[in-house]
């Protein structure tokens, strides 16, 4: 099924405006939603769905519609022991599920996701076994979901976290995510890596390349409050990540604020 696009997306608010195009009503995540699922049962489900089915999928969409690319990967291999917190830029509905499953292979991972994700029709019942973790909804889930993350970091798990929360399909830029999702790393004291999705011209001019740049690691500076360590490490994983947006070479959509059209 080809992928509908607009050639022109006007945008207001580069922190809140979000342009996906699933119709989901958003799901409430309450205190009996359960994050990690573990015993024989949980483990058998994981590799049923995550190493069985949706790997092997996921190769074959990514290398068959993206040639997809990772360069850098090779800068999370000393830690691949050691918890840390990766983070990257938000532009895809599905490669943005499949990508950070390709950045960490063979290893397992998890990612923070949207409660939309929950009701994707033939996804949404295995999110817990890909690794998702679904954002909360009330106090009750809140304490569950970051009993989780405490769970993962102690137990050097990764982490994949998307800082700027809204999706903007295929957009080459990085919007000014703000620092709140970097108190983990500074809380369990983990390395911060960064991952940016650009998008590159292929022979097919309707088709585009994706190459995936992997940054880090990015360590919290000693002496530093809570607050100056989530900024710095915000700084230098949005630095690295805008530097390399600069790789883009094609523009599927464009973007243009609205009040500044042409």
């Amino acid at each position: 099924m080809r992928e509908k696009l607009p050639s022109t997306i006007y945008y207001q608010d580069p922190l809140n405006d979000e342009f996906s195009t699933m119709e989901i009503k958003t799901p409430h995540i309450g205190g009996d939603y359960k994050y990690l699922r573990g015993g024989f049962i949980g483990g058998f489900l994981h590799v049923l769905y995550f190493r069985i089915i949706a790997k092997p999928l996921a190769f074959f969409y990514l290398k068959g519609k993206f040639h997809h690319k990772i360069i850098g990967k090779e800068k999370l291999k000393p830690y691949k022991k050691k918890a840390y917190f990766l983070y990257g830029n938000h532009t895809q509905i599905i490669g943005d599920a499949l990508i950070p499953a390709f950045i960490e292979h063979p290893q397992s991972i998890h990612v923070i996701v949207h409660p939309n994700n929950t009701k994707i029709p033939g996804i949404g019942p295995a999110i817990p076994y890909l690794g998702g973790l679904p954002l909360p909804s009330d106090m009750a889930a809140t304490r569950n979901f970051m009993n989780a993350i405490d769970r993962l970091a102690k137990g050097n798990k990764h982490i994949v976290i998307y800082p700027e929360a809204h999706l903007w399909p295929y957009y080459t830029g990085i919007r000014p995510f703000k620092d709140a999702s970097f108190g983990y790393p500074v809380k369990y004291k983990t390395p911060v890596f960064c991952f940016t999705n650009t998008y590159h011209k292929r022979r097919n001019d309707k088709k585009v390349q994706i190459i995936t740049y992997v940054d880090g690691p990015f360590f919290a500076p000693e002496g530093t409050s809570i607050g100056e360590a989530k900024k710095y490490l915000r700084d230098q994983a949005y630095n690295a990540m805008c530097q390399r947006a600069k790789n883009s070479d094609k523009e599927m959509i464009k973007y243009i604020e609205k009040g500044k059209e042409e």
